[in-house]
């Protein structure tokens, strides 16, 4: 392993905890539908855990609804069971055909306690960015202590991954501003 190959893992492996924080933003519930509100959500389909979206057609009429419509009918009872034991707190109607839900507006309470949320999440891909760069630095350590690379290229490179570390720090940081914002919108 080279110096280059550990910076490229060091910064690909950054931009997959960035991807996952995205992830977990796209799920923390705001005043707006989204369908990615139910992507997590399984229900039990003939004895199987089925995630909805492989079971029905997901989408947002307007900002404050979500529709979903089954391919099959008989799965109806089960997405709306299974959206009803999801901890999204929010109650599905089912008139037959569709199972309808309404983001009902969010309290002040419930804005501040999703953003608490919100930096949470972000102190987590902190972490996982902090371990990539730990991780990297050890690497370059082990090259230099086997006599791969000298003791300079050990320090510029080590200065390289924190360059990369503070720059997807700052990517968290500004992901975690741009989402609470969205969050304390009314």
């Amino acid at each position: 392993m080279d110096i280059d190959s550990i910076l490229l893992d060091a910064e690909d492996r950054m931009e997959k905890a960035l991807a996952a924080l995205d992830r977990e933003f796209a799920k923390l519930r705001t005043g707006r539908a989204t369908t990615a509100l139910v992507d997590g959500i399984k229900a039990d389909y003939y004895g199987t855990p089925t995630p909805i979206s492989q079971m029905a057609s997901v989408a947002v009429p307007d900002s404050r609804t979500l529709t979903i419509q089954p391919w099959d009918k008989g799965g109806i009872a089960l997405i709306e069971k299974a959206i009803l034991k999801s901890d999204l707190g929010l109650t599905p109607v089912n008139d037959g055909k569709v199972v309808r839900i309404v983001m009902p507006p969010l309290t002040e309470e419930r804005r501040k306690d999703l953003s608490k949320v919100a930096r949470k999440y972000s102190e987590d891909a902190k972490v996982a960015v902090r371990n990539v760069r730990r991780d990297a630095n050890d690497s370059l350590k082990k090259l230099e202590k086997d006599k791969v690379i000298t003791e300079d290229d050990q320090k510029r490179a080590t200065e390289d991954v924190q360059k990369l570390t503070d720059k997807y720090v700052a990517d968290v940081d500004k992901k975690c501003a741009a989402k609470e914002k969205e969050i304390m919108e009314i």
